[in-house]
């Protein structure tokens, strides 16, 4: 049985991953002139695109899968770890995007703050330092 901050981390992020996929596709003309700007990658094209996509995403159902589900402390410290640099380098990108991009860019950010600190409330911590049981079955009903 996962504790309620877990299963309420769960559902904003699959909710922020969601909105990731609509925000992608709202920037793709975007994120393909960018790509076709730099010399470096010029030749790259929407295919490079899609699997830099998929990749990313895989990245994050490995994440959800390791915290959500098999309550690895050691993922949660990289998730935390990947999100602060990506909130320090957030200054320097969300300019760039358009509007929409740039609110729903937000949107994420706070959901994906708010999915992070579920999993240092009390019942998630126990969670995590007893390997995803919970020591107190009394607790899961409260």
């Amino acid at each position: 049985m996962r504790p309620k901050s877990i299963l309420i981390f769960e559902r904003i992020f699959f909710v922020s991953l969601a909105l990731g996929v609509v925000n992608s596709a709202l920037n793709w003309n975007s994120s393909l002139q960018q790509l076709a700007a730099d010399p470096a990658t010029a030749n790259f094209g929407s295919g490079f695109m899609i699997l830099t996509l998929l990749f990313t995403w895989g990245i994050s159902l490995l994440f959800w899968y390791f915290i959500a589900r098999k309550a690895s402390n050691v993922a949660k410290w990289i998730y935390t770890i990947f999100f602060a640099i990506g909130l320090l380098m957030m200054p320097f990108t969300i300019m760039q995007f358009p509007p929409l991009v740039m609110v729903l860019t937000l949107i994420i950010t706070a959901l994906s703050c708010y999915a992070l600190y579920l999993l240092f409330r009390p019942d998630a911590k126990e969670w995590f330092e007893n390997k995803g049981k919970i020591a107190d079955l009394e607790k899961t009903f409260e």
